[in-house]
């Protein structure tokens, strides 16, 4: 049996664990291969030695926790998509579900390696069961950072995945839901009001419904702009993109919808949307997208959409200054180029400049500025390495590709970030705040100026951090998977 210690909640994306959703979509070839290896394979579950326990947690703290979590004992009671059983999990392992972002392991373990990876995260299934993960026993710790203690406030649960946050000017929430729910939070209120007319979305794997942002001038147009999985069906497959809707907030719905943006070409692919949206000084849209985990096809070039910032106005138009807007045949939408999977999007409060992290593969997670016309390098030069331990590049550095202004190694899973502003939080004044996916807490970075020197985790073992964000009252608001709930951070005399 496994020796456990307490056990905190794991949300992966599309791999092994894909919630709630159907295998439309996923290759015909690879989906065969697992079935007949399911079919055809006789996985016994079994139990680990010491020696077996200690190599399988090492084989998951070092190649499925980039995506799963740091602890294999975080794997909490979910639906699983192709199901739990030892021969599910052995054949998801060994072949993957590459269109699902799951890679396969067979040229990383033995099949007996594989066995006992299976085993290890049955225990951890089994044993999650009987943790309690509510909100009130998270809320009830006071917690204490370098400089401040602070509790947390719990605003809103029953959110499945909050993905996205954003502020009315009367302080009102407005709150996306991964599957395809949106919702206002009341200021003053603990209770959410569902808002209909969101657009379908393709709740499958790392798409749902993303991110939601305000027109500069909400307050006379009553616009907002919500980014998702759009699909369509072409032939027996489903395709989906990152697409963008602009529609006018009318009490509890949505009316006059209209789609702005599609990220050209459509793919097969169910991760790496990216999605995150950041309107800048310059009153245009800036949306990110994910390079759909077809990096060689897609981040390098201007003639397709994926693995980019986008640059439009507020109606989808290009403007005119975009980089490569006189280019023959390219996306004249492009702001940068060479992007992995941008989840996290802010303004920084002084320069005004468009501030990202992005995903690496094991290792690599960036904080950028996205500026014009700038190549990342993504996936000529990484600061990580493929999933399954073999070599991605050789290079971290090329002249013409932009170094990061930070990275991390190992992986964090950076999500939503939002920079400290006003004066309730003493000593984080300036500070950079990135949600860890992965590690489930909240990062701190410490600035001088432009430049990062350091970092504090605040939140550890919250759970999956999703998106941060300075609400219009001076506080910070955190939004959490498993359970998804929204937390205020509020500072403790």
């Amino acid at each position: 049996m496994l020796k456990t210690s307490r056990l905190f909640p794991l949300l992966g994306f599309a791999l092994i664990t894909l919630h709630s959703c159907t295998s439309s979509g996923s290759s015909a070839s690879t989906t065969d291969a697992n079935a007949q290896t399911v079919a055809q394979t006789s996985v016994q579950e079994v139990a680990l030695s010491e020696t077996q326990l200690e190599k399988a947690r090492t084989n998951y703290a070092s190649y499925c926790s980039g995506c799963h979590g740091e602890q294999m004992e975080a794997f909490t009671d979910r639906k699983w998509k192709h199901g739990n059983t030892a021969e599910n999990l052995f054949a998801a392992i060994k072949h993957g579900y590459p269109e699902e972002g799951m890679p396969a392991f067979e040229q990383a373990f033995t099949d007996q390696e594989i066995t006992a990876l299976v085993a290890y995260i049955q225990e951890g299934i089994q044993n999650v069961k009987q943790y309690d993960f509510s909100a009130e026993a998270t809320a009830s710790a006071v917690y204490t950072s370098e400089s401040l203690s602070y509790r947390l406030d719990t605003m809103a649960t029953g959110m499945e995945i909050p993905w996205g946050m954003a502020f009315l000017p009367n302080g009102d929430m407005l709150i996306t839901d991964r599957n395809g729910a949106f919702y206002r939070l009341p200021k003053g209120s603990r209770q959410l009001q569902k808002i209909a007319g969101a657009p379908e979305v393709l709740a499958q794997g790392q798409g749902g419904l993303l991110d939601v942002a305000l027109h500069p001038d909400f307050a006379k147009n009553n616009l907002i702009y919500l980014s998702y999985s759009a699909f369509k069906k072409e032939g027996d497959q489903t395709l989906s993109t990152t697409a963008v809707m602009r529609a006018k907030l009318d009490s509890n719905k949505l009316t006059d919808q209209k789609v702005i943006f599609e990220a050209q070409p459509w793919a097969r692919t169910r991760h790496h949307y990216g999605s995150r949206l950041e309107f800048g000084r310059d009153g245009l849209l800036y949306v990110s997208v994910g390079d759909r985990g077809q990096h060689h096809e897609n981040a390098q070039t201007i003639e397709r959409a994926p693995g980019k910032v986008h640059r439009i106005k507020d109606d989808g138009a290009i403007p005119a200054d975009n980089p490569f807007v006189n280019e023959k045949g390219a996306i004249a939408s492009i702001w940068t180029i060479g992007n992995r999977n941008i989840q996290g999007m802010t303004i920084h409060p002084s320069t005004g400049a468009i501030w990202t992290n992005e995903h690496g593969p094991r290792g690599g997670d960036e904080v950028n500025i996205a500026e014009k016309s700038k190549n990342y390098g993504w996936p000529v030069i990484s600061y990580g390495i493929n999933y399954n331990g073999t070599v991605l590049t050789e290079l971290t550095k090329k002249e013409g590709m932009e170094q990061p202004l930070w990275y991390w190694v190992p992986s964090i899973a950076p999500s939503g970030m939002a920079f400290v502003t006003g004066g309730r939080y003493k000593g984080w004044e300036g500070d950079l705040l990135v949600g860890s996916l992965r590690f489930q807490f909240l990062s701190k970075l410490k600035m001088d100026g432009e430049k990062i020197v350091s970092e504090e985790k605040l939140l550890k073992n919250i759970g999956r951090v999703r998106d941060v964000k300075m609400g219009p009252d001076g506080y910070i608001y955190v939004a959490v998977e498993s359970p998804g709930t929204i937390y205020r951070v509020v500072p403790v005399e």
